[in-house]
């Protein structure tokens, strides 16, 4: 299987995911507004839910599968087996105890962790008592907080097993169980709209949903991992020397793999202070994670294996290749991304949210966040290109230098934009910091010369921004002209195909000239193209023999 068929097997995946996960949004959107239980729901799931991004979806697995790996190779399936189990008998004690202390003082983290913002909210009295007071805000994300929290870690040992299964090269299960959260939370918000239940309540049964949705998950990936034949034991935790190197790689590998999800957590720590402002984000994120995740992620899961196999065999040459051949991909998809999600995100808010308690003082708000969100999004891809470089050498320290500034450029940036500019302010500190983390980590990668800028990638790179420009100028003179048919009060049977025409036109300028100025690698294309064909041929073959 090709690198670029690896990318489009995890990224497809994840792709589904993330359109459920729209599916999610958008009924939690109509159900609960920009409003304190929204609030509420997204500030306690935002704690857990960090956790799930920096283990599940590349980090722990930086860390895990190189030694994995090493022992599978050195030992065989026996000593992989072996240090397998020390890991997960070890990380199941440590998520226990922590599990139990987190439910003993979550007031205390929601106070000074989670949101800090609502110990310090002062009730409006204009508002009669129409609104959920500060106190009871406090006291419901503290609720919520404890039903979510054991989510955490199951979607920590997930982890290891999504490691092990992409050890052995095996990655659509561990890209296609977070869809089962999507699925489970559509049916709780359909089920609580269907018996009108108030938002409390709805707030109260999403957040049991996500710890069913935890364990389902988690039941999945150990149902592949079986499946491929492979097993791990629960054992008295010992202190062994792949722990202790696990632990060495695994706590900045946390840190640098999850640096969005880190810069979001703070972001909306920081928006508690402003009612509405954790949600308008929160709603603001889903779009802009479509992209980030279906490219993201893939080439996060995917490369790291790739390049530890190549270094490991002292391939060098097909390192640089991979690296270079995976950054083109990579800007092949943001770009264009990035330019639409920039120039026409209230139209998309519009269509994705405006309904029910949503309404169109909050599209304008979310909107101009994901704008700016939108600036930072090649920028987040290009950290998960660049750190594989330095995890395949087993180097944490310099890439976890590089997340350390960019995470406290962040925090300064948003402290300090949060009272200039509200919500904006913490998207553009967030996009800023994201630019200045890609940025360190390259010039750490190229200063020591484990990577070589290739011709081809400098060519198409070029074409990639030329034709993603064209396309902007493009969607900027349909967005004038449609403006009628985008409006808000135009209904949802006129903008749905505005904006849906708008989309496949931009789509369709974009590709062409891709493909015509060669931003597009077609040779790479058309290879997939016939070998999906050879191997349906192959299945027709194969299936009109057993028949006969």
């Amino acid at each position: 299987m090709s690198l670029f068929s690896k990318f489009a097997t995890v990224g497809g995946a994840t792709l589904v995911s993330r359109i459920f996960g729209f599916a999610r949004e958008m009924l939690m959107a109509s159900a609960l507004g920009v409003g304190p239980v929204a609030d509420a729901f997204n500030l306690a799931f935002r704690f857990p839910n960090l956790f799930r991004r920096l283990f599940a979806e590349g980090a722990f697995n930086a860390a895990f599968i190189p030694l994995f790996a090493r022992s599978l190779e050195d030992e065989g399936e026996v000593g992989a087996r072996r240090f397998a189990s020390e890991i997960f008998s070890t990380l199941f004690t440590v998520l226990v105890v922590l599990t139990i202390l987190a439910l003993i003082f979550m007031p205390f983290l929601v106070k000074t962790i989670i949101a800090p913002g609502l110990s310090v909210c002062v009730d409006d009295p204009s508002t009669g008592g129409k609104v959920i007071s500060c106190a009871a805000r406090y006291d419901i994300t503290i609720a919520f907080s404890r039903i979510m929290f054991p989510y955490l870690a199951c979607m920590s040992m997930m982890a290891m097993v999504c490691g092990i299964l992409n050890a052995f090269r095996r990655f659509f299960a561990a890209a296609a169980a977070p869809t089962l959260l999507n699925f489970i939370l559509i049916g709780v918000i359909g089920y609580a709209l269907h018996i009108h239940a108030d938002k409390q309540t709805i707030g109260f049964l999403m957040s049991w949903g996500v710890l069913i949705a935890g364990f389902a998950q988690l039941s999945m990936v150990v149902v592949a991992m079986r499946i491929a034949g492979f097993g791990v034991a629960l054992k008295r935790p010992r202190w062994t020397k792949g722990l202790k190197r696990l632990l060495v790689l695994a706590g900045p590998a946390a840190l640098i793999g999850g640096i969005t999800q880190i810069n979001l957590f703070v972001g909306q720590a920081i928006a508690s202070f402003k009612p509405g402002a954790v949600s308008i984000l929160q709603y603001a994120d889903r779009p802009y994670q479509l992209p980030l995740g279906m490219v993201g992620v893939a080439i996060g899961v995917v490369l790291l294996p790739e390049l530890s196999r190549a270094l490991k065999a002292g391939h060098l040459r097909e390192a640089q290749h991979t690296q270079n051949r995976s950054l083109e991909f990579a800007l092949f998809l943001t770009i264009p991304a990035a330019v639409a999600l920039f120039i026409i995100p209230e139209p998309i808010i519009r269509v994705i949210y405006e309904r029910g308690q949503f309404h169109p003082a909050a599209t304008i708000a979310v909107g101009s966040v994901l704008g700016l969100y939108a600036l930072g999004l090649p920028a987040f891809v290009m950290i998960k290109v660049f750190s594989p470089g330095f995890f395949a050498r087993e180097d944490t320290k310099t890439p976890m230098v590089a997340t350390l500034i960019s995470a406290g450029a962040n925090i300064v940036l948003s402290l300090g934009l949060f009272w200039l500019l509200a919500e904006r302010g913490i998207a553009l500190a967030t996009t800023i910091a994201g630019w200045l983390n890609a940025g360190l980590l390259f010039a750490g990668l190229y200063r020591r010369g484990l990577w070589e800028v290739d011709h081809a990638l400098l060519k198409r790179a070029g074409f990639v921004c030329l034709s993603a420009a064209v396309m902007g100028g493009a969607l900027l003179y349909a967005l004038h002209g449609l403006s009628p048919w985008l409006a808000s009060g135009a209904g949802l049977e006129r903008q749905l195909p505005a904006l849906g025409g708008m989309v496949l036109g931009a789509m369709a300028i974009y590709f062409v000239l891709a493909f015509a100025t060669g931003a597009a690698d077609r040779t790479m294309f058309l290879t997939v193209v016939r070998r999906r064909r050879r191997a349906e041929a192959a299945k027709t073959v194969a299936s009109e023999d057993t028949t006969s």
